[in-house]
C-alpha cells in the first residue's frame, strides 16, 4: 500500500485511477497504462521505499510538479 499512498501523495493531480489487486505468492506488480511499471517477480525483490514513485515520475510525470508545490 505505501507505493500506492506515495503515488497519490505526489501524483494525485495526474493519475486518474489506482486499483489494488489481491494475489497469491506475494506477488507485488505495478501496472500504467497497461504497463509493466514495476515486478517483484522480475526483480525477485519487493520494491524500495520510494522506487515505485521514482520509477513514474521518470516514465511519466516528466517536468510534472509534485502535487501542492
Amino acid at each position: 500500500m505505501s507505493a500506492a499512498n506515495d503515488l497519490l501523495k505526489k501524483y494525485q493531480h495526474i493519475i486518474e485511477k489506482v486499483y489494488l489487486i489481491t494475489g497469491t505468492s506475494g506477488i507485488f506488480d505495478v501496472e500504467v497504462n497497461g504497463e509493466m511499471l514495476y515486478s517483484k517477480d522480475a526483480t525477485n525483490r519487493h520494491a524500495h521505499p520510494g522506487e515505485v514513485v521514482d520509477l513514474f515520475a521518470v516514465k511519466y510525470a516528466q517536468g510534472v510538479p509534485v502535487y501542492g508545490s
